[in-house]
């Protein structure tokens, strides 16, 4: 079951075929560039179908950031698992049009705290590109700690741990 969650000014949803067009876009640019991208567009679509396959699979996965007011879709918030994250794995990305106003802070909070008090996670931690200021200023905000000498899926990545 894919949850919805609302904030107050929120709305993370299940993604639609209708989420595709921006989410391709942006993965096919160099903004993707601190989630490994560009990609080119069958990676891209095996990420978009990854994010949602998570939910069946695995009970955790991701949620487009819908605006409450303008049905705006402004990016996705997601909690990966799995073969390629071993421990639950808090992650987001706004659009660029929609950055610097929020929505990234208050998506991850919502879909974080819904992590712990409905799935019961324990700890979860956001991997993070050292160069990426903004989502590393983002998981401090959310309380997160950066941890000194993790283990990590690779040594170009932080990694920032969320506790309850």
């Amino acid at each position: 079951m894919i949850p919805t969650l609302e904030t107050e000014r929120l709305l993370l949803r299940a993604q639609t075929m209708e989420d595709w067009p921006a989410y391709a876009a942006l993965m096919m640019s160099e903004d993707a560039v601190f989630m490994e991208g560009p990609h080119a567009l069958g990676d891209a679509w095996g990420l978009f179908c990854h994010d949602l396959a998570q939910w069946q699979l695995l009970g955790v996965g991701a949620l487009m950031i819908e605006d409450r007011e303008t049905g705006a879709c402004l990016g996705q918030v997601g909690i990966n698992h799995g073969p390629l994250f071993p421990e639950h794995e808090l992650g987001w990305l706004v659009y660029p049009a929609w950055q610097g106003k929020g929505y990234g802070f208050e998506a991850a909070k919502a879909l974080r705290d819904w992590g712990f008090n409905v799935r019961r996670l324990t700890t979860i931690v956001s991997h993070i590109d050292p160069d990426n200021h903004r989502s590393r200023r983002l998981a401090e905000r959310l309380g997160a700690e950066l941890e000194v000498d993790p283990e990590r899926p690779g040594p170009e990545v932080l990694v920032y741990r969320h506790t309850k």
